[in-house]
């Protein structure tokens, strides 16, 4: 092929050129639409609220139909994945915007929330939480309310990847097709039909769809490890291990004397009529060594429950080749098999982010602030101008909350990168937390009330 020349190279240049121009052109019209399709939706929002508070949907009401859809058209929009969900309740929660709200429940351990059931829901809304008092951590699935646009992307910048992309199913990123959470809380106690919770992740005003128990037996794969389910074969595994258990004690040497006379002498035919034992002295001994078995074998099973059982089982696997009759028959029911594959496995950013855990400071004003705030369970004519907390138990809970969430770094990649010379703000409980953020810490500046700074704005 011929060199090109400068008029074509030129020429390139310029193509290359108006494609990087369409296409900048390009992703500012997809920003705008993105742009006009959530200000309609949020039109949509403020249009369905204001009718809904003006009355106009009652005409609407009367046009609804009164009975229920058939069962088979239920059924058929079921399977085809269309359901229509209802909340069974709303968060009230220490956290009250979505600023400075833990990412993960771990991170903030005293923070505190109440979930309560709705009448609309059930009848008799503390009867769906019977027995739900048994259970120490709860499951709550809930929808992302606040996410502020409702796009979402293939792929994501998780805060503790510092910018990097990764999958949105590999995260757990409130921005996805369906804005569903989960999160693992822990029950606190359960009062008449309201759940009270701590260790958790979610804002005021979260709806929750469902509720579920955490049983680590089936939720936790390091749980189920060490978990074996119970079959027929069970009882006679175990009654084989402590056969081999009472062959240490020497336990079947001694069980009939008839046992004996026939490992001496080879056959109870050749024993002489006066050395045969009566028939009932006979019974009489078997009855009586037989006790002796069952007590001893009453011994170990009490020795076996405080932890022998896997000693045995190696035991009896150690003699499989060494005595016939102790050979674990096969099992003819299929059982799962819970082995070292039943261990669970994360991504490695997850255990070791980029970004580190902040060392979290309080100015001495912050301290003094955050003193002067009193719990909800106390009251006094004295101290009624105090701030007071809703949820939190004390000033030492809530310095544990606020450094559990501040040494997680709550900021997003953008405020990191380009807002670092800036004041970061959350609400926790009734306090508003004034802070800002250096190499490696973060400092508190300002812990002030919420009604204070409402009435300063």
């Amino acid at each position: 092929m011929s060199p090109r020349c400068e008029c074509c190279g030129e020429h390139i240049n310029k193509l290359n050129q108006q494609i990087s121009v369409m296409r900048k052109e390009i992703k500012n019209l997809r920003q705008m639409l993105d742009s006009a399709v959530r200000g309609h939706r949020k039109h949509l929002t403020s249009i369905q609220s204001a009718v809904s508070k003006i009355g106009l949907r009652e005409p609407d009401k009367v046009q609804i139909p009164t009975s229920p859809p058939s069962p088979a058209a239920a059924q058929t929009a079921l399977e085809q994945g269309n359901i229509q969900t209802a909340p069974i309740g709303y968060i009230s929660s220490c956290f009250s915007v979505k600023n400075g709200t833990p990412r993960q429940p771990t991170i903030c351990g005293p923070s505190r929330a109440e979930l309560r059931i709705q009448q609309s829901v059930f009848n008799n809304p503390e009867h769906a939480l019977v027995g739900l008092e048994q259970y120490s951590h709860v499951w709550i699935i809930f929808l992302f309310h606040k996410n502020g646009h409702l796009s979402y992307k293939a792929k994501v910048k998780p805060p503790r990847l510092d910018g990097k992309r990764v999958g949105v199913y590999s995260t757990r990123s409130p921005h996805r097709p369906n804005a569903l959470g989960l999160t693992l809380a822990k029950l606190d106690k359960i009062v008449g039909d309201t759940v009270h919770l701590s260790d958790i992740d979610m804002i005021a005003g979260t709806p929750v769809l469902d509720i579920k128990p955490y049983i680590p037996e089936y939720d936790s794969p390091n749980t189920r490890m060490d978990t074996e389910p119970y079959d027929s074969d069970q009882s006679q595994a175990t009654s084989d291990a402590l056969n081999e258990r009472a062959d240490t004690l020497n336990i079947h040497d001694d069980q009939s004397g008839l046992k004996r006379a026939r490992t001496d002498d080879g056959d109870l035919g050749s024993l002489p009529s006066s050395d045969k034992p009566e028939p009932s002295q006979s019974v009489s001994a078997q009855f009586d060594l037989h006790k002796d078995l069952h007590n001893v074998l009453e011994e170990i099973k009490v020795y076996v429950t405080q932890g022998d059982l896997c000693q045995l089982s190696c035991n009896s696997e150690d003699k499989v080749s060494d005595s016939p009759k102790t050979k674990p028959r096969e099992s003819t029911v299929d059982r799962p098999f819970y082995g070292e594959e039943a261990y669970s496995t994360i991504a490695g950013w997850i255990r070791e982010p980029p970004v580190g855990s902040l060392e979290v400071r309080f100015t001495p004003q912050a301290e003094r602030e955050l003193a002067d705030f009193l719990p909800t369970h106390l009251s006094g004519p004295s101290e009624s101008d105090s701030p007071r907390f809703k949820f939190l138990h004390s000033p030492e809970e809530a310095a544990a909350a606020i450094r559990g969430v501040l040494s997680a770094d709550p900021r997003s990649v953008y405020r990191r990168t380009r807002c670092r010379d800036r004041l970061f703000f959350f609400t926790l409980d009734t306090a508003d937390i004034t802070c800002w953020f250096g190499r490696g810490f973060a400092e508190v500046l300002q812990v002030r009330p919420v009604e204070q700074h409402v009435a300063s704005m």
